[in-house]
């Protein structure tokens, strides 16, 4: 990451390029990941329309009062109940966009929660 001058920086960089690659349709919309120190926040975009179909995020009403051993754990809980309302709006299947960062840790598990709750990509 010669050119990049900080780890923000370099995360656009990358996000830039898989957005080259990663188009979201009415189909198939775009599952994109934002990683927070805190939180995570995922949502399902119509590319096509520019609209948010399907949101969720650590802060969800629906995961309100449940408690996590860990931000992995949370992060996975988030995929699910993605899941589950992507369900409800006739959502099946989905293109990951990983938002530059790593497919590791939270960004892994909130995928690994997504698929368990019945998403496909």
């Amino acid at each position: 990451m010669a050119n990049a001058k900080s780890k923000g920086d370099a995360r656009d960089r990358r996000r830039k390029s898989i957005r080259k690659r990663i188009r979201g349709t009415a189909e198939r919309p775009r599952l994109a990941v934002f990683r927070s120190a805190r939180h995570i926040y995922a949502q399902i975009i119509d590319d096509d329309t520019g609209r948010t179909l399907v949101s969720a995020s650590s802060l969800s009403e629906g995961l309100a009062g449940e408690s996590f051993d860990d931000k992995k754990a949370l992060a996975e809980a988030v995929g699910k109940y993605l899941a589950k309302q992507a369900a409800e709006a006739n959502i099946e299947a989905v293109v990951f966009d990983r938002g530059g960062y790593l497919y590791h840790g939270r960004v892994a598990a909130l995928a690994d929660g997504a698929r368990a709750g019945g998403l496909q990509f």
